[in-house]
């Protein structure tokens, strides 16, 4: 299955750009300070269980995501959402991957999930996304189907903060 969408790997570059036509999406939120924190948080975003945590079902094959791996996140048990993960990272301060949807997806674009830890040991999570509908109830839902993403990336920085124990606030 192709990519629905032709910016592959556009939030690799810059988590803030988004094509033309697609409405984006960017959320941060603090997740706590530290190295542990860091690695806590890292490990959940790139195992899963940062989504399972979410209550959000994740079918896939492989424990972690890589570059094409096949995921199909399903909510509410009544939509399948398919993707494909197009980049992955892993490094000393930042951690991270991005899906892109394929065919049958109710949206058409990219989101990412990052980690990072600034020189202040303050450890982000940001989910940045490009998208816009290719289904009719998604064409249907609008600004209340985009506000549905943000509230769902906001409540991604509360489980994430939960999971390494940490009290912190989103900003």
């Amino acid at each position: 299955m192709s990519f629905t969408y032709e910016a592959v790997g556009a939030t690799r570059e810059d988590l803030a750009a988004y094509p033309p036509g697609f409405h984006p999406l960017h959320v941060r939120a603090r997740i706590g300070e530290g190295a542990d924190v860091f690695h806590r948080a890292a490990e959940a975003v790139l195992t899963w269980e940062l989504h399972r945590a979410l209550g959000v079902g994740i079918e896939t094959s492989a424990d972690r995501a890589a570059p094409g791996v096949d995921v199909t996140v399903s909510l509410a048990g009544l939509i399948k959402a398919p993707c494909r993960i197009v980049w992955t990272l892993e490094e000393s301060r930042r951690a991270g991957w991005a899906y892109g949807t394929l065919p049958g997806h109710p949206e058409c674009g990219e989101e990412a999930f990052l980690v990072t830890r600034t020189g202040d040991g303050t450890v982000w999570l940001t989910i940045a996304a490009f998208s816009k509908p290719a289904k009719w109830y998604a064409r249907a839902g609008g600004a209340a189907a985009r506000g549905l993403q943000h509230a769902y990336a906001r409540r991604c920085g509360k489980v994430l903060r939960g999971l390494v124990g940490d009290e912190a606030d989103a900003v």
